[in-house]
Parts: structure tokens; sequence; C-alpha cells
């Protein structure tokens, strides 16, 4: 395997290699990634898919900062190592950062605006894929004096908001106006910007600092990689006809959001209910509150816990004390209602959300 996809491969072995070290379910590298790969591929994975040492420690330090982080950071600061980051990864499109985060004029909810230089936006696309970011391309045309321009942009979700602009790469040396003072437009390179945080920052060290907000697998990407493998697990026709793991988990979510499209936390269940099937099967459920602890609201978590006992109290077969118990919860209806939801999405054909949608979808209620 090559191109993309195995990129794609080692960076999901990776990941999971760095939650299995840090749960402690694994105490060495190699025995991680082994496991990792089991889980991940469900079967023999091929040896150049494996990822290095190297890489399952960035992931592993990247993951503990993401759940132990707790100093708050200079937004602004904070903002341009983000930039410099992501201008590192897109380096061979020569990148330029501009607007507030350069000038130092940010606001709530102000982008980090970069202008990427290159022919093939497809090659900007795959190294976006490759690192497993969440992004959306916009074709824009704007008339004036008498022409039409056309622009790329591509507006990206990561640790803050990206929108990248992308020219022809013989534009690169071509310095526009800025809309505001008329005068050449500020924007800084890669070895710019470095010698602006040099500048600004005399105690900083930048190399340290960019690992300390190395892009980690937000929650988002981390349902993302625990849905993927969903579509490799076949289960009995005789109790799911509709066919694979992840199109009954896409059944379930639709059926859901149709009933309370705005219960973020139920969604989120309904979503990912099942992601243990392609842990470990024989006990789904604890396998895939393993995978996503700290990842989920403890409500969340509450109803995939319990959604199979919801099953069972449909069916009469759970005891009345176990049943009173659960009865006591504030989310009890809406643990009936994701149960109900689970029996129904077993439908052959039925038209759901691509994955992407569904995630989409839940990044949006937790924007608010």
């Amino acid at each position: 395997m090559s191109g993309p996809h195995a990129s794609k491969l080692r960076r999901q072995i990776a990941w999971e290699a760095a939650r299995l070290l840090y749960q402690h379910e694994a105490d060495e590298y190699y025995p991680a990634k082994m496991k990792a790969a089991r889980h991940v591929c469900r079967g023999w994975v091929k040896p150049w898919d494996l990822p290095s040492n190297s890489e399952i420690r960035e992931q592993l330090a990247s993951l503990s900062r993401s759940l132990t982080a707790d100093k708050p950071q200079d937004q602004l600061l904070s903002m341009r190592l983000a930039g410099l980051q992501m201008m590192r990864r897109l380096d061979t499109f020569r990148p330029r950062l501009v607007g507030s985060v350069l000038t130092g004029h940010t606001r709530p909810g102000s982008d980090i605006d970069l202008h990427l230089f290159t022919n093939s936006l497809d090659a900007v696309l795959a190294i976006l894929d490759e690192e497993m970011l969440r992004y959306d391309v916009q074709h824009k045309t704007i008339h004036k004096e008498g022409e039409a321009r056309h622009y790329v942009h591509i507006h990206l979700d990561d640790q803050f908001r990206f929108e990248m602009t992308v020219y022809p790469q013989n534009r690169a040396h071509v310095v526009g106006r800025c809309s505001i003072s008329g005068g050449p437009m500020a924007r800084a390179s890669i070895a710019e910007l470095e010698k602006l945080l040099a500048k600004e920052y005399p105690q900083l060290d930048i190399d340290d600092q960019l690992a300390d907000i190395q892009a980690t697998p937000d929650r988002f990407g981390v349902y993302l990689s625990l849905l993927l493998p969903l579509e490799d697990v076949k289960q009995k026709k005789v109790h799911h006809p509709e066919g694979d793991a992840l199109y009954h988990s896409l059944q379930v979510f639709q059926l859901t959001y149709e009933q309370l499209p705005y219960d973020e936390e139920l969604l989120t269940a309904a979503l990912l209910h099942d992601v243990g099937k392609a842990i470990e099967p024989q006990d789904h459920v604890a396998a895939g509150l393993e995978a996503l602890e700290g990842f989920i609201s403890e409500r969340t978590e509450w109803l995939i816990e319990h959604h199979m006992d919801a099953h069972r109290i449909a069916e009469g077969t759970i005891g009345s004390r176990h049943r009173r118990r659960l009865a006591d919860n504030e989310s009890y209806e809406e643990l009936l209602l994701l149960a109900e939801c689970d029996r129904r999405g077993r439908q052959p054909g039925m038209v759901v959300p691509v994955i992407e949608e569904a995630i989409d979808l839940l990044i949006e209620l937790d924007a608010g």
C-alpha cells in the first residue's frame, strides 16, 4: 500500500498505539504497535504500514497534552504558533501568513489566514487528508473592475479555524493590496514569521512550543478513527439485515436526529454506541467506552453504557430493581429512545448521511 491511504493508516495505528500506552493497556512500543495494528486493520498488516516508535511517541505526547493541558496561553501567540505549524506542514506551497494573526489585531472568532501557491489543489488536499483534518473547499467568483476573479478557499477546523486561499504558483511573488489601507498587504513566510516570533517573544523556544501544541486527534477526530473500522464489521443478517456496523450506526444516528436534532450528547451516543464492535465484539460496550474515555461527556457515556439494558427493558427481561435505578436517571427517556432507534436502524437501503456529515453536525451543535 502506498500514497495518502497508507499515510492515514500509519497515523491511525500510531494514534491507537499511543492510546494503549497512555491507558496502560501496553507497556512497550512494539506490543502496543502490533495490538493497534490488529485493531485498526482487523487482520494482518504489511510491515511498511506500521508507524515508527517516533510517530507513536509524537501521538502519545499529543494525547497526553490534550487530556492534561491546564495552562492557558496568550491567544495571539497560540494562533501564531498554530499558523506556523500549519505553514510547516504545507511548506511545499510557499505559504504566507496574512491578516489579523500576523498584524496582531485578532478578535474572538478570528481565523488564521494563509495564502498558498500551487497549480494543484488536489496536492494540498492530499496532505490535509493524510493529516486527517476536517475541511471544506469553497470556489468563489468576484466581479471587480469589469473582470471576473476566481478564488479557491479552504476552510479548516483544527486547534483554530483556518481560511487558506489557493493562488496559482506564478502569483507567489505578487504582493496584493490591503483592502483597508490600500497599501501593500502585510504577509510573512515561514522564516519571516519565525523571526517575528523571536523578536516579540525573545524567551520563546519555538520548537518546544510547537511540540506542546502539536495537532492532536480532537474528540471528533477520535470519533472518526473509531467509526471507520466499523465498515469492515459484518453482522449476522438475521439480526442486522442492513449490513455492516457503520451503516447501522449511521442509521441509528439519523433516526435519533429525526426525533431530537438538538441533543448533541444523545446524538453522539447514537453514532458511537457500537464502536466497540471493531475492538472486542464479545463485550463491545465496555471496549467502546474504554476507547472513548476522556472524549465523551458523562451523559453520553451513561447512554452508551446502558443501551443494551434498554433493549432488555423492551424485552421484559431486566430485573425490576435494575430498571428502577435506570428510571431514576434524568436521561431515562432518551435512553429508551436510543434503544428504539437502535432496533429500527436495521433497514436495508435506508438513506443515511456519510460519516463526515454526521460528525460535522455534531461539530455544529458543539459550536452552539
